[in-house]
């Protein structure tokens, strides 16, 4: 989560908001009076994470084990939590919209932190590839509206599809995500391409908006190169 969002969120909680932290099982949030994850209460801060076990507010006894995409309702009521943050983890399950869905009948407010597609369509933030390998999408906040679009392999191949190597090394903490506050209610949907030109559109209409002058002429030789080789 980034730190100013952490700060925001530490000042905005009142010591009796009841507080639940969905997907947080990696690094769960302190203040979270529940947590709901995959990973078990024991193996929180599994991937090299260390829990700030002194400032927990949760416990075993109100930390959830689940798939919480399995589409069975959470076992909470309507509005039974005062907050709930759902931090980089929308982007790496199989259904969203279920969850999102989910987010707002339990809550009635909160906040969502996803990988911006300026980190996600970049190419080397993990390996030799775009984004990070296990992340399934591609996610557009327009307002208050999370769009998800499926992560498709052709980016990692294509460089008009993808920023160069080396451009997430530049982006700020905050141009590496989109962050969403919201009371009520959010909206969501997935977009789904069935048309091959109009994902292309789709994903080099992004990259071609972001990129800088000298990374634009750039990929014009290599694709020129491309072509010539192609000719041959």
């Amino acid at each position: 989560m980034l730190e100013a969002s952490a700060a925001a969120l530490s000042a905005r909680l009142t010591a009796d908001a009841l507080v639940l932290d969905v997907g947080g099982g990696a690094s769960p949030l302190p203040r979270a009076d529940w947590v709901l994850d995959l990973i078990a209460h024991a193996d929180r801060g599994l991937y090299g994470a260390v829990p700030d076990r002194a400032r927990e507010r949760f416990s075993a006894d109100t930390w959830v084990q689940r798939d919480i995409c399995d589409r069975a309702p959470w076992p909470f009521v309507d509005d039974q939590f005062d907050f709930v943050v759902c931090s980089h983890t929308l982007e790496d399950v199989r259904d969203p919209i279920w969850v999102c869905s989910e987010l707002v009948r339990v809550a009635r407010a909160g906040y969502i932190e996803v990988p911006s597609r300026l980190e996600e369509q970049a190419y080397g933030v993990q390996g030799p590839w775009a984004g990070w390998g296990h992340h399934r999408w591609l996610i557009d906040l327009d307002g208050n509206e999370l769009t998800f679009v499926a992560k498709h392999h052709v980016l990692h191949n294509r460089p008009a599809q993808h920023f160069p190597a080396g451009f997430h090394e530049r982006l700020t903490p905050e141009e590496r995500v989109l962050t969403l506050w919201w009371t009520g209610a959010f909206g969501f949907r997935e977009r789904i391409f069935t048309d091959a030109a109009a994902l292309d559109a789709y994903l080099e209409g992004f990259v071609a908006a972001h990129r800088t002058e000298p990374e634009q002429k750039d990929l014009l030789t290599r694709l020129k190169l491309a072509w010539t080789g192609a000719d041959k």
